[in-house]
């Protein structure tokens, strides 16, 4: 008999009460959780994910900032995988940032890749995770 394989999921996220709400809400399942960009792309390089939900704001000093960070956020995950279109290309890619600037300019990237992705703000992923 086979063992059932456990699907993986890549969480790059730094509240660790969203943290939280996604390991119980996944539980059963292999949860990869950083908030540190070289770390998500290492991992992105070595492991196969089911899905891969990106946060955009990784440190406190991205809060009510304007300015562009884009090798510490979510961003530069999102244009890594954009770079790399043959990586995770099964994996459902959710933007879930209630930061929607740089949200939309991390999707704008991932499709201009021809990536599928979407936005899904936390508070409505909340109610909606298709996983």
């Amino acid at each position: 008999m086979r063992p059932q394989l456990v699907s993986r999921i890549l969480i790059v996220e730094d509240d660790e009460t969203r943290c939280a709400w996604f390991r119980a809400r996944l539980a059963g399942r292999e949860l990869d959780v950083t908030c540190d960009v070289p770390t998500a792309i290492a991992w992105l390089g070595e492991r196969e994910y089911e899905a891969i939900l990106l946060d955009h704001d990784l440190a406190d000093e991205h809060y009510f900032s304007d300015a562009h960070d884009d090798e510490r956020t979510g961003y530069a995950v999102a244009s890594w995988l954009a770079a790399h279109p043959d990586s995770q290309r099964d994996a459902m890619i959710v933007i879930h940032s209630l930061n929607y600037t740089g949200a939309q300019r991390m999707l704008d990237a991932l499709q201009a890749a021809g990536r599928d992705a979407e936005h899904v703000p936390f508070h409505y992923l909340q109610t909606g995770l298709r996983l």
